[in-house]
Formats: structure tokens, sequence, C-alpha cells
């Protein structure tokens, strides 16, 4: 248990707390304020309780509950591994932790296999999961080790310091040569399994974008993310009318005819959406050093792209 005397006042608890050397992200004091495990003067309060200089706070954090996943022996591209941590390539098509319709052969269960003691503070169901990355994405994450180093990329990620680039490749046009999408993303009203720009009872979402490539019926853009709210990009492009290709959930499917035949079997040969988590950056939880790592596109996204130009060139 901890035990702290706060000096300030006029902050919400969870704000005050997360200012703290605590080693906790607010989404994790928020949980332990709603267990209960976070008394301020002896006795419960909710996290929008403003504390008084003076307030004794006791936080009580869990011992992490044992995994019961088992290990498989997935394949992993590993791009960068210390004692602390994991950055790992993640193709698309894998699910990184388990859930409905995937209790098994997701990227924790072949984390497990790799490295079993990792980091306990992302559940049972997602041991040293940071960030994740949606099945049909493909790229860069970074996986704890151990607790400690799982605090602190948590605070970095909640700080929106962690560095994100992705590429995508989106249905159209896309008018500007460079933007920035800043609008309210939470649960589509009517789709509840989907995501959607709202005008209330949202969290903000920022993406900016910038056009690397034109082709005659896509665009290629570099994008980075502000925020990381649950299908950002995905929402956001679509949002604009230039859904991720091979985005079937935010992008309605088209017919494709008129295209040459190698631009059909490219896009048909796509395993997931084009959409790719290109570059990751961060401070290094231990040695505090600024660590940046850089994924190549996968081969079929390659290939597609290749396609397109030769499209474009021969018309």
């Amino acid at each position: 248990m901890l035990v702290l005397t706060l000096q300030e006042g006029g902050q919400r608890l969870d704000t005050s707390l997360a200012r703290e050397d605590l080693g906790l992200s607010r989404s994790q004091i928020q949980r332990l304020i709603e267990e209960g495990r976070i008394r301020v003067n002896g006795s419960p309060v909710k996290a929008h309780y403003r504390p008084k200089p003076g307030d004794r706070v006791e936080v009580i954090i869990p011992e992490p509950e044992p995994s019961v996943l088992n290990p498989e022996p997935i394949p992993l591209n590993i791009v960068y591994e210390d004692a602390f941590l994991v950055v790992i390539d993640k193709p698309a098509g894998l699910v990184v932790h388990p859930g409905a319709g995937n209790p098994a052969g997701t990227l924790v269960n072949a984390l497990l296999y790799h490295c079993p003691d990792l980091s306990g503070i992302g559940g049972v169901e997602r041991p040293g999961i940071v960030h994740r990355l949606d099945k049909e994405t493909s790229g860069l994450l970074v996986v704890a080790k151990d607790d400690l180093s799982h605090r602190n990329l948590a605070r970095q990620w909640e700080s929106r310091s962690i560095r994100r680039r992705y590429l995508a490749l989106v249905k159209g046009q896309v008018a500007r040569e460079k933007g920035r999408i800043e609008t309210l993303v939470g649960r589509h009203p009517v789709e509840r399994k989907k995501m959607a720009v709202v005008r209330q009872k949202g969290r903000v979402a920022i993406t900016e974008y910038q056009v690397l490539e034109r082709f005659r019926d896509f665009s290629f853009l570099e994008l980075h993310l502000r925020t990381g709210r649950t299908h950002q990009i995905r929402v956001h492009m679509a949002s604009l009318g230039h859904p991720v290709v091979g985005d079937h959930t935010y992008g309605r499917r088209t017919e494709e005819h008129g295209r040459p035949p190698w631009v059909q079997e490219a896009l048909q040969g796509l395993r997931g959406m084009a959409l790719h988590a290109a570059t990751l950056g961060f401070v290094h939880p231990r040695s505090e050093e600024l660590m940046e790592f850089e994924a190549a596109l996968p081969p079929d996204f390659a290939h597609l792209l290749q396609m397109l130009r030769r499209s474009d060139l021969e018309h």
C-alpha cells in the first residue's frame, strides 16, 4: 500500500494522483478508484473528488493476476528486444489479445510462449499490452515485460508523447495535400460494434495527414495520430469519404470494374487493410533513451502500390 499526503488541492483526485510519481497511468488510477482501492482520509471517494491540501491518500495496488492463457508457438517478427520490452512488427490478420470470437491464436498467446513473464498490468487477457492495433492493421507495437516498464510506457501513451506514423491507401482523391482532422469519436448510435464521428458524448480525436502519392482512384497518405481512439484513422478517413482500402467495416464494398487485371489481383491479394503502423517512437522506460523504430510496408501492400503506379503509367 502506498500512502501520501497531498500538498495541493483544487484538481480532480485522478488528475492529482496521475501527477504523483506512483508509476500509474490515469486510467489505472481511475480503475483503482472504482474498485475502492484508493481512499482519502480513510474513506472511498469518486474520481471527480477534489482533494484539499493535507488530505491523506491510501493507494492499494493489487498483485497482478496470473494469466490463464495458453502459450502458443506462433512466429513473431521481433524488431527489438531487451530485458524490459519487446517491439513487434505485427502482420495483418493477427489479433492482439483474446476476446469474443478469438479465444486463442493471438499475439498475446505468441508472446507468452516467447517470454512467459510478461507484465500483468494489462490484465489476465492482455499481459504486457500497452496499446493495440486492429486485427487487419499491420505494423509496430511495443509490449512491456515488467510492471514498472508497463506503467512508464502507459504514461507516455496517455500523455500522447509516443510517436506513431501510419501509412494508408485510401479510396478516391483526397482534396487537400495535407490536413488536420479534429472531431469527437464515440460509439456508433445504432451499430454498437462500430465507432463514429459524433457531436456529443465522444472523446476528442486528432489525426494529421499528408498526401504522399496520388493515383487515378486512390491516395497514398502519411498519417500522425495525436490521440489514440479506437479505429481513429479508419473513422476519420471514412468521415471524409475516403475509407481505407480493405476496410469493410467503414468502407462500402464497391465493384471494381474497369481496373487492369494486375490491379484487381493486387487488391484481392491484400491480406488485411492498407493501413500500416510504420514508425513507433518512445522513451525507453529504464534507460530513458529516445528510441524509434521503422517497419517496411508488408509485401502485399507494397505490391499493390507498384501495380497502381504501373496502371497509371499505362493510362
